[in-house]
């Protein structure tokens, strides 16, 4: 038996699978920062559409049913497994290495990390845009709709949250949602919940009940959302593109590497950690000093812009292959 999904899959060799474990860990590299979006990446790396309709499967009644009867080939020759199995070790390897250098950044070079980011997703949201060969005003108005709701969902401030297990399951489906959403973090959708710095102690210090419990809920919500995007992009292709657009332009405002902390709360640990900020300029002049800190934001700035329109050629290039 040869499913309808899989007869129309790349061909891959081992060195696709490496190129996709590779594209799997800059997704995860940008996941793990809150602000910055997995799904950008796959975007921007040409396989986002393949990950969405691939974790679709998962959900669909032919595959259910060929787990429940226990019929493994049949499982497999449904599931598009080595591409998802290749992008989920770039992701886990990515969060695994990058989880404790990425906390320390934010905590000690937030405007270095922030400008690179920030350079990084306003690319994106030109490339992404590109996929789009005939602008409308009902895609217009999607552009705009993308954006109001991204800007107003990043500025919302972090509540404070309990650490039951039914709330970091919870926690888990709401992040994994965002995480493949261009322009949405799930990252920061762990900030607004109370649980991101929980969750990055967790991953740092090998808690294995925590990231099970954020894991079991992630795995539900993937699986979940995944069937209203792949049906969306089915659908909707162009109109869906557009909403995402305005998404990455709209999360723009969080990654803005200026800002000035206008209110904190108090972490489990005691420590005050930031829950509302205002995006300033930055100072030209400090002590009557120019401010290098504006040439090193931009040069970093410019270093996202470039690597993603490097990451965006390269992805063609494979594709073309």
């Amino acid at each position: 038996m040869q499913t309808t999904s899989e007869s129309t899959r790349p061909q891959r060799g081992w060195r696709d699978y490496l190129g996709l474990t590779a594209r799997g860990f800059c997704m995860g590299a940008a996941d793990v920062v809150p602000g910055v979006s997995g799904g950008t990446m796959a975007f921007i790396l040409g396989i986002y559409e393949e990950l969405i309709q691939s974790i679709r499967m998962v959900g669909q009644p032919v595959f259910l049913q060929a787990v429940f009867r226990l019929r493994l080939k049949e499982v497999f020759q449904i599931l598009n497994w080595p591409f998802l199995t290749a992008v989920a070790l770039g992701i886990f390897l990515a969060i695994v290495s990058l989880a404790r250098s990425l906390e320390w950044m934010l905590e000690n070079q937030p405007i270095m990390i922030w400008s690179f980011f920030f350079g990084l997703v306003l690319a994106s949201v030109f490339v992404v845009s590109k996929r789009i060969t005939k602008w409308s005003p009902l895609l217009l108005a999607a552009v705009v709709l993308g954006t109001a709701g991204a800007y107003l969902l990043v500025g919302l401030v972090p509540a404070q949250t309990p650490e039951s297990w039914w709330f970091l399951i919870l926690s888990g489906a709401l992040a994994i949602c965002a995480m493949i959403l261009p322009g949405i973090s799930g990252a920061f959708i762990l900030v607004l919940l109370g649980k991101y710095q929980f969750v990055l102690s967790a991953v740092n210090q090998r808690d294995l009940l925590t990231i099970a419990l954020v894991g079991i809920g992630a795995v539900v919500g993937l699986v979940t959302f995944a069937q209203l995007l792949g049906w969306l992009f089915k659908r909707y292709h162009d109109l869906t593109i557009a909403l995402l657009t305005g998404l990455m332009l709209g999360s723009l405002r969080k990654v803005w590497p200026w800002k000035i902390d206008l209110e904190f709360m108090t972490d489990r640990h005691g420590e005050l950690i930031p829950i509302l900020q205002q995006n300033i300029l930055p100072p030209w002049s400090i002590n009557g000093v120019f401010n290098t800190e504006i040439l090193v934001g931009l040069a970093l700035a410019l270093a996202g812009c470039a690597a993603v329109l490097l990451l965006e050629r390269l992805a063609g290039s494979l594709g073309s292959q």
